[in-house]
């Protein structure tokens, strides 16, 4: 099923389950009152919500509307957790991954501006993908957290590049990382379908910046930590909540040497400026600026949007 909160002048606006093409949705407010109501007693509330999902797709729910993404929050406008794993590595790989805490308290909407005070910080957008999951207790293995993967959804994970630091303060380390931005709708593992295994999304993440595509590499392809192993390795030493959710970084691929394979592109400026580093001794790249916008979706095999759109604007603050 495909659920969204709709804006509604609260904190934590109004759960809404979205019908399979984006076009209608209906208020689940007789079920729960909010995402992280279901998933906190997920077993009772989902069924209740898949039943609700099959009258929406089958045109019989008494109660529609027409989904618009722009009266959207974040799925979970504030979770219980919100951590980042560099899943996709560089050429040296290795046995763990690395991890980041993210800001929580406020997850933007899909068509939230991006609110900045300085372009000279180093804009950056980062084209994610992440996983929703239910209580995990300290330890839990791979297989357990695979088990616990309730939703998953796109994410816009901005970076003040030129506020990350050389060495490890970690106070710049937060400053570095501004609100993230959720897709419109967060979207249970199987409506997927074949697309759904190991763990990963393996479909293409569209990302146009300014209009103009720059990346379409595949979620799944060189995604060297999958969610399940991200979440264990956060279980190590605690335990996660239901509505924790789990990042997996900017979307990369490799570059392929097979004769016509798509080029990936990018999902993140940084990435591009690295290689045209690599390349030719220097980035010639630019950040973002004020008035700049940046597109993110996710296709099926038929050309349809899985997730909605995040689509927003730099502005300045």
């Amino acid at each position: 099923m495909k659920l969204a909160t709709i804006k509604d002048g609260s904190r934590d606006g109004q759960l809404a389950v979205v019908a399979r093409d984006l076009k209608t949705a209906h208020m689940a407010d007789a079920i729960a009152p909010t995402l992280q109501a279901a998933l906190d007693d997920w077993a009772f509330i989902s069924p209740q919500l898949d039943s609700l999902y099959a009258q929406l797709n089958a045109g019989t729910a008494r109660r529609t509307f027409d989904f618009d993404s722009a009266q959207c929050m974040a799925p979970l406008p504030r979770a219980c957790g919100w951590t980042v794993g560099a899943a996709y590595l560089p050429a040296v790989p290795s046995d763990e991954p690395s991890m980041t805490r993210g800001a929580c308290d406020e997850l933007l909407g899909p068509c939230d501006d991006i609110v900045l005070a300085h372009e000279e910080w180093g804009i950056d957008f980062g084209a994610g993908v992440a996983a929703i999951f239910d209580d995990l207790p300290l330890g839990a293995t791979p297989d357990e957290a695979h088990g616990r993967i309730r939703l998953l959804m796109l994410v816009n994970d901005v970076a003040l590049r030129r506020l990350m630091p050389d060495e490890l303060a970690r106070g710049a380390v937060l400053q570095s990382k501004p609100a993230t931005s959720c897709s419109p709708v967060a979207v249970t593992p199987d409506e997927l379908g074949d697309a759904w295994r190991g763990g990963k999304i393996h479909l293409r993440l569209a990302t146009a910046w300014n209009g103009n595509p720059v990346g379409q590499p595949d979620a799944g392809a060189d995604m060297a930590f999958n969610f399940p192993q991200l979440a264990a390795h956060l279980c190590k030493t605690r335990g996660l909540r239901a509505g924790s959710i789990v990042g997996a970084g900017p979307v990369a691929n490799r570059p392929s040497t097979k004769r016509g394979a798509i080029a990936p592109g990018y999902a993140c400026i940084e990435d591009q400026r690295n290689s045209e580093t690599i390349a030719d001794g220097a980035a010639s790249t630019p950040y973002m600026r004020f008035g700049d916008t940046i597109r993110i979706d996710m296709f099926e095999e038929k050309g349809k949007s899985v997730f909605g759109a995040i689509a927003q604007k730099v502005v300045k603050a």
